[in-house]
């Protein structure tokens, strides 16, 4: 009847894991983000270095993001293939 189709629990599983792998995405991101902000604000970092060091700190837990949300879907994409 529905063939081929993804039933409403299918859609729901893949809604929730959607917004899983974009929560823990993001509090990973973050994470990774507050250990640079606290080393500049422990060691009392100002100007041209203190921006660096966040910069830096920002472009590495967008990229640990990034990788915790594709390889969350990733994941969840290869257990739905399998029948799982």
């Amino acid at each position: 009847m529905d063939e081929g189709r993804e039933s409403w629990w299918e859609k729901d599983a893949m809604t929730v894991e959607i917004v899983f792998a974009l929560v823990t995405a993001g509090v990973l991101a973050a994470a990774v983000f507050a250990v640079p902000l606290a080393v500049t604000l422990v060691l009392g970092l100002s100007g041209p270095v203190s921006t660096r060091v966040l910069t830096g700190g920002a472009v590495v837990g967008g990229a640990a993001g990034t990788w915790r949300l594709v390889r969350v879907l990733y994941r969840f994409d290869r257990e739905r293939r399998k029948g799982h």
